[in-house]
C-alpha cells in the first residue's frame, strides 16, 4: 500500500478561524488487499469469494493542532466479473476475454457488493471504461447487467444502497481541453457526495465517571461529530491510471464540502500539496500492480499535462510493456509463495511445536469434520469438421443420450469441439470467438430443452475457451453452481512447433468442493505414422501447459482428457475394413496405435480408457454411416477418445452418438465421482479442541528448566523413534537430564573376546568394509610367559620340546619355552630380544592396556 503525510504550514492552513500558529498535516493512507494480490495480466477480476484483484481502499486525512480531524474513504478495484486479458507486445493483442456466463458470475457479484455495503453503506460504482473500445465496451455492457441483476437494487429506507454511473475517460478527455475536462466528473457526483458527507471528530470537554461517581475533572476526549454515509467505488480497466486521477478530484471535493461546512477556503499552496501526495499515491500503487508509476501523473501533480509529462508516460508505458511480459510472472509466484498460495504450498502458520500433533490428529479423524458424495459426469468430444452450417442441428442423440435414470441429469457436462472453424492459414493465427459462441448456445440449448422436460433444473455454463478451432465448455447445474470454485482456463499450441493453433489443448480446471477436478480436450498431430509426434504433442501439453500459480494439469485429484488425438490403427485399409465388417474389435483394438504407446508409457502414463464396445469413429463420408471411399481412402481409426486418471473416477458409459454431419462420429463416456466436502467451521473447531486438551495433557518440563519458564517446545511429549534411542531433544528439554540423573550407555559386546574394531573410522556415516568388533589374542607378559613354562614342565604332552600348538581360537602359537630358549640361544650373537618387564603392583603400567594382535 502507500502511507505519507505531509506538513501543512499555519499560514498554508484552510482553516483561519482557530488560530494556533501551528502546522496542521495532510496524510493519505492506501491499503491494499492480499486476498486477490497478483500482477497486471496474472491477477483480474473477481474471483468465487467475492474478492477483486487491485482492491485499494484509500483514507484522507486533515488534522488540525485544535484537535479537528476530517477523513474521507474510497475505494478502487477490478470491475467484480470474472475476465482475463492476454498478454502481447502490441496493444491490439492484449484481448479481454470474459471467461464465464451471467448466471455464473451472479452469486460472486453479489458477494462482492453484499460485502462493501455492510462495511461502507451505501455503494455508488464510478465506471470509467470506454463505451466503445473493444474488450472494455464488452465489460462495460456485462457489469450493467449484473448491477441491474443485484439484490441491493431493491430500495431500503427510501433508497437504493447500489448505484451506477459511466464516465468514458478517454472519451471525455479526447477533446482540445484534454484532462482537464475530467473536472465534468464533479457535476456527476456533486449529489451524491454530498449525500456521503465525510467523517469528522474534535476534542470537546466532559467529566469523567470513576467507579460511578462523576470526578469533578473535566477532561478533553474525541467526540464523533459527522459520519461517512457511503462509498464511491471507481474502476477503470487497471485500476491505476484513470482512477487516481478521477479519486484525487473526489478527494477534494470531499474536502471542499469540509471547509465550505466551516466557511473557510484552502489556498493554491495547499491544493498543490494535496495533488502532490495523491500523484506519489498513483506511482506507489502502479509500481506495485504494473511495475512502473502511474501514467497521467503530471496532469495529477502540477493540474496540467506537458511535454514533458507525455514523454514520460510514453516511457513508462514502454517499460510496462517488458516488464509485463517477462517479468511479471516471477514476480507473481514471489507474491503467492509469500501469502503461501502456490500449489502445494503450505498455508503460512505462526511456529506452535504442538501444531503437527493437531494436524496429524486431524487427519486421523478426518471422517469427523468431512463427507463425500458421489456426482455424475458427462464428458463428449466431437470433431464437426467446421461444418458451420450444422450448428443448429439437433444434439440431444450425443448431449442427452438414453441412459440410466443417475446418469441422465449429470452434474457436470464436459463438451470437447474440434475444428468448428475451418483450419486455413488465416485461421490457425488467431482465434474468432464467434463461432464457438454460437456452439456455446447450441449446447445449453439442447441441455435446458432436455432439462425441461424431465422437469429437471437448467445447466449454467461455469467457463468455455477456445484454441481456433478447438473448444471446451463446461455446463453445471444451477443448484451445483455453489459448490464450483477457483475455476481457471488454459491453452498450449503444439502446430508448428507451438506457433500455431491448429493444435494444441485447452483445459479447465476447477474445485468441487474440496475435490479438484481437470478436463483437457486435445487436437493432436495428424498423419498416419506420425504417432511419434503425437506423443511429443502429448508431453508438451502435459508439461507446458499451465493454470495460475502454476498449477500443472497433474496437481488434480481427477483428470479426463477428450478429443480428436489422431491415433491411427497400425494395418492396412483392406484388413482394417474387414475386421470391421467382422466385428473384430479386439483385433483391431490390439493395433490401435494409442493402446501400444500407452502400453509402452510413452504417452498418457498411469492413464486409462474403458473398454472399446464401437465402431471407429474416422473417417466416413458425410451424412453417411460409410467409411471414406475419396480417392484418399482414409484407414479407419479410433481417432475420437476419452481417458481418464484418478482413484476416484469410475467409468459408467463409453460409446458413440449417431449424427452424421461430420466425418467424425461424437464419443461420449460417463462417471461416476467421488467428491470431498469439508466442513471447515468444524475442522476449525475441531483443530481448537485438539489443542486445547493437548496442552492440558502434556508434563512439565524436565531439567534445569524452571517451571514457571515453559516454552511451547517444552509441551511436546517427545517420543523415541527407536527402542533404542532416546526421545527427542530441544532446548530447553534434554533427555540426559532427566531424573536429575547423568546419562549411561551400555553397550555389550557380542562375545568375551571382542572388542571395539580400532581400525574402523570414528564416523560412523563413512563406508567402511571394517566390521564394529574384533576378536584379539592378547600378548604375555615375561611372568606369564615364565609361569607357562613352568606349568608345562610337568605337561607330558611334548610341548617343551617345541612344536607348534594351535589354541582354541584358531592362532597357531608356539610354547612359552620356546620362545625363552630362542632368546637365550641369540645372546652374543645380535642385538638381543626385548622383553616386557614385569609389572609392579600399584604402578602407572599396570593400567595400560597390553598390545594386542587383530585377527
Amino acid at each position: 500500500g502507500f502511507a505519507s503525510t505531509i506538513t501543512i504550514p499555519a499560514s498554508s492552513s484552510p482553516i483561519q478561524a482557530i488560530r494556533s500558529n501551528l502546522p496542521s498535516t495532510l496524510t493519505l493512507i492506501s491499503r491494499l488487499s492480499c486476498r486477490r494480490a497478483g500482477t497486471r495480466f496474472n491477477s483480474r477480476g473477481i474471483d468465487d469469494d467475492g474478492n477483486v484483484a487491485n482492491f485499494v481502499e484509500t483514507e484522507t486525512v486533515y488534522w488540525y493542532p485544535s484537535n479537528l480531524c476530517f477523513s474521507y474513504s474510497q475505494i478502487r478495484g477490478s470491475v467484480p466479473i470474472f475476465w482475463e486479458q492476454a498478454l502481447g507486445l502490441l496493444p491490439n493483442q492484449q484481448k479481454i476475454q470474459i471467461t464465464r456466463s451471467i448466471e455464473a458470475t451472479q452469486p460472486a457479484f453479489d458477494k462482492h457488493f453484499q460485502h462493501l455495503e455492510l462495511k461502507y453503506g451505501i455503494v455508488h460504482i464510478l465506471n470509467l471504461l470506454s463505451e466503445s473500445k473493444p474488450g472494455e465496451a464488452e465489460l462495460t455492457a456485462r457489469y450493467k447487467q449484473h448491477v441491474a441483476h443485484s439484490p441491493l437494487l431493491e430500495p431500503w429506507a427510501g433508497q437504493r444502497l447500489l448505484q451506477q454511473s459511466q464516465f468514458d475517460f478517454h472519451a471525455e478527455a479526447k477533446g482540445p481541453g484534454g484532462y482537464e475536462v475530467t473536472s465534468t466528473v464533479r457535476r456527476l457526483l456533486h449529489n451524491r457526495a454530498e449525500g456521503f458527507a465525510y467523517f469528522m471528530c474534535d476534542d470537546a470537554e466532559s467529566l469523567k465517571m470513576v467507579h460511578g461517581f462523576v470526578n469533578s475533572m473535566l477532561t478533553r476526549e474525541y467526540t464523533t461529530i459527522l459520519q461517512q454515509e457511503g462509498v464511491f467505488r471507481t474502476n477503470c480497466l487497471d485500476c491505476l491510471d484513470r482512477t487516481n486521477l478521477i479519486q484525487t478530484i473526489i478527494s477534494q471535493m470531499a474536502l471542499e464540502s469540509f471547509f465550505d461546512h466551516r466557511n473557510e477556503r484552502a489556498s493554491a499552496e495547499f491544493w498543490m500539496r494535496h495533488s502532490s501526495v495523491w500523484a506519489d499515491n498513483g506511482d506507489a500503487l502502479s509500481k506495485i500492480y504494473a511495475g512502473t508509476g502511474a501514467l497521467k501523473s503530471s496532469f495529477t501533480r502540477h493540474g496540467k499535462m506537458s511535454l514533458a509529462g507525455a514523454i514520460a508516460d510514453a516511457r513508462k508505458s514502454a517499460a510496462r510493456m517488458y516488464i509485463n511480459n517477462f517479468a511479471d510472472k516471477g514476480r507473481q509466484t514471489i507474491i503467492d509463495m509469500l501469502l503461501g498460495r502456490l500449489v502445494n504450498q503450505s498455508p503460512v502458520h505462526l511456529y506452535d511445536p504442538i501444531n503437527d500433533y493437531v494436524n496429524t490428529e486431524l487427519k486421523r479423524r478426518i471422517g469427523e469434520y468431512s463427507t463425500t458424495e458421489n456426482v455424475q459426469i458427462w464428458v463428449g468430444t466431437f470433431n464437426v469438421n467446421g461444418r458451420a452450417g450444422k450448428i443448429k442441428e439437433n444434439l440431444s442423440a450425443w448431449l442427452c443420450p438414453d441412459l440410466n435414470r443417475l446418469q441422465q441429469n449429470p452434474e457436470i457436462v464436459a463438451v470437447g469441439l474440434q475444428e468448428i472453424v475451418e483450419l486455413s492459414p488465416q485461421q490457425i493465427m488467431s482465434t474468432d470467438p464467434v463461432r464457438r459462441q454460437a456452439w456455446e448456445s447450441a449446447v445449453r440449448t439442447t441441455l435446458n430443452d432436455n432439462a425441461q422436460k424431465k422437469s429437471s433444473e437448467g445447466y449454467i455454463l461455469v467457463r468455455s475457451g477456445q484454441l481456433v478451432g478447438a473448444v471446451l465448455m463446461i455446463f453445471v447445474k444451477s443448484s451445483t453452481l455453489k459448490n464450483i470454485k477457483n475455476v481457471e482456463g488454459s491453452v498450449k499450441k503444439t502446430g508448428l512447433s507451438g506457433i500455431a493453433g491448429n493444435k494444441g489443448a485447452v483445459a479447465i480446471r476447477l474445485d468441487y468442493s474440496n475435490t479438484r477436478l481437470c478436463f483437457v480436450t486435445a487436437h493432436l498431430a495428424a498423419g498416419f505414422a506420425n504417432y511419434e509426434e503425437r506423443n511429443r504433442d502429448y508431453r508438451t501439453i502435459s508439461h507446458g501447459l499451465r493454470f495460475q500459480r502454476n498449477r500443472s494439469i497433474e496437481d488434480h485429484d481427477a483428470i479426463i482428457w477428450l478429443g480428436d488425438f489422431n491415433y491411427r490403427i497400425g494395418l492396412n485399409d483392406e484388413k482394417v475394413r474387414r475386421l470391421i465388417e467382422m466385428g473384430d474389435l479386439e483385433t483391431l483394438y490390439q493395433n490401435d496405435q494409442l493402446n501400444l504407446q500407452m502400453v509402452a508409457g510413452h504417452a498418457f502414463p498411469f492413464y486409462s480408457e474403458a473398454r472399446i464396445t464401437f465402431m471407429p469413429t474416422y473417417k466416413y463420408n458425410n451424412g453417411t454411416d460409410d467409411y471414406d471411399t475419396s480417392e484418399k481412402s482414409r484407414i479407419p481409426a479410433w481417432c475420437d477418445r476419452v481417458l481418464r486418471k484418478g482413484d476416484n473416477l469410475r467409468q459408467i458409459n463409453y460409446t458413440t452418438a449417431p449424427l452424421r454431419f461430420s466425418d467424425h462420429r461424437p464419443v461420449y463416456a460417463t462417471f461416476q465421482c467421488t467428491i470431498n466436502s469439508v466442513n471447515e467451521q468444524l475442522k476449525e473447531s475441531l483443530s481448537r479442541e485438539i489443542y486445547l486438551q493437548r496442552k492440558l495433557n502434556v508434563g512439565t518440563t524436565t531439567g534445569s528448566a524452571s517451571d514457571d519458564l515453559v516454552e511451547d517446545d517444552d509441551l511436546i511429549e517427545y517420543e523415541s523413534i527407536a527402542p533404542e534411542l532416546p526421545p527427542a531433544s530441544s532446548d530447553r528439554r534434554k533427555w540426559w537430564l532427566d531424573n536429575g540423573l547423568p546419562a549411561q550407555s551400555r553397550i555389550q559386546p557380542p562375545s568375551k573376546k571382542s572388542t571395539l574394531n580400532s581400525q574402523r573410522l570414528s564416523n560412523p556415516f563413512t563406508l567402511s568394509n571394517q566390521p564394529d568388533w574384533v576378536i584379539i589374542q592378547k600378548s604375555l607378559t615375561h611372568q606369564e610367559l615364565v609361569g607357562q613354562e613352568t606349568d608345562t614342565g610337568a605337561d607330558e604332552s611334548g610341548d617343551k620340546r617345541g612344536f607348534s600348538q594351535e589354541n582354541e581360537t584358531g592362532l597357531t602359537t608356539r610354547p612359552a619355552s620356546s620362545v625363552l630358549s630362542s632368546s637365550k640361544d641369540l645372546r652374543g650373537k645380535g642385538p638381543p630380544i626385548p622383553h616386557k618387564p614385569a609389572v609392579l603392583a600399584g604402578s602407572h603400567e599396570q593400567n595400560m592396556p597390553s598390545p594386542a594382535r587383530v585377527i
